[in-house]
């Protein structure tokens, strides 16, 4: 300890020689240490894809105690999600001056999906007002459903409106089917209307098809384009159908003479997030909030929801390098 102290109290004379002893010894010792790192590395990837859990095909039938429990009947998607979508009819809600359509930007949507170990997995979107959101988050809480984001879809609207982003996950659906209903209970929220007869929307939309790259549809009144990740996303250890909660959606709300409202969404990796920015204030849209939607989600994605105005064509040709620069592929 001596020596020590006195070589620390001269550094030009003992501390050189020390250092380079020390380095020394340590040389052979980190030098060994890369290999072993790297192949436990490998070996933990390898036993994580081993204790993944695949989601199984179900049909409607499976999910009647759910669609009673919730007291709203829903649809199958690719027969492994159970989706039910309740849109804000009741509220009238302004953006830029422009009403905002519920199937615009107002749709509240979830999602059950079933695993190979029995056990259930609850995702979805919710939109509520700012004076319902606090006692909404509170039976939630009660009922031990998660909240994963809390945040805007829209610029400047009024009413002040929220979306929450809902997380469940357990082996008794029907227990968080009640607490969602008793969530909803809390709000305005109308129950579901009776499928309309779709019909045409005043928008060129084999020009938006086109351009995009997909072949959109229409939604009460509302032309979507979506795209979904290329990547098998996790939640966990759970693997994710895909388009759950890993969607791009372009959502155009004519207004007349080929003009249309946008209310956009893309999903990102980290590595993506400031090309497509870019893209999207080169296409004149205006951003309105950058955030995640999960909190296990893997690979870790981000959100950018946006909003533009103009001719509908043209805004969908600006936008086709957000597409580009995201590993998406069109879902039909």
């Amino acid at each position: 300890m001596a020596a020590d102290s006195q070589q620390d109290s001269y550094p030009h004379t003992g501390a050189p020689r020390r250092r380079v002893l020390a380095a020394a010894a340590l040389t052979p010792m980190l030098a060994g240490a890369a290999a072993p790192a790297r192949a436990l590395s490998t070996r933990a990837d390898e036993a994580k894809s081993r204790r993944l859990v695949e989601p199984v095909r179900t049909a409607l039938s499976d999910w009647e105690e759910v669609a009673n429990a919730l007291g709203r009947k829903g649809d199958m998607k690719r027969n492994l999600m159970y989706h039910t979508a309740l849109p804000r009819h009741d509220l009238r809600v302004r953006s830029h001056r422009i009403g905002v359509k519920p199937a615009l930007a107002l749709g509240s949507h979830f999602s059950f999906v079933r695993y190979t170990d029995k056990s259930t997995l609850l995702m979805g979107d919710v939109v509520v007002t700012e004076q319902e959101m606090q006692p909404f988050i509170d039976v939630l809480h009660k009922h031990k459903i998660g909240q994963t984001a809390i945040h805007k879809h829209l610029l400047s609207q009024t009413p002040d409106i929220w979306w929450i982003h809902v997380h469940a996950h357990g082996h008794h659906p029907v227990a968080l089917a009640r607490g969602l209903r008793a969530a909803f209970d809390r709000t305005g929220t109308p129950p579901p209307r009776p499928p309309s007869r779709r019909k045409s929307v005043d928008l060129d939309t084999a020009g938006i098809d086109a351009a995009l790259g997909v072949k959109g549809s229409v939604d009460d009144g509302i032309y979507k384009s979506i795209f979904v990740r290329r990547e098998t996303i996790t939640d966990g250890h759970l693997v994710l159908p895909a388009g759950l909660g890993s969607t791009s959606a372009f959502n155009f709300q004519p207004l007349g003479d080929g003009r249309a409202a946008i209310s956009g969404d893309c999903a990102m990796i980290a590595s993506e997030v400031q090309d497509v920015l870019v893209a999207l204030r080169c296409a004149g849209a205006e951003l309105v909030e950058l955030h995640n939607h999960g909190l296990t989600d893997e690979p870790r994605l981000f959100f950018v929801h946006f909003w533009a105005v103009g001719d509908g064509v043209r805004l969908a040709r600006a936008l086709r390098p957000a597409v580009d620069a995201t590993n998406v592929v069109p879902v039909g």
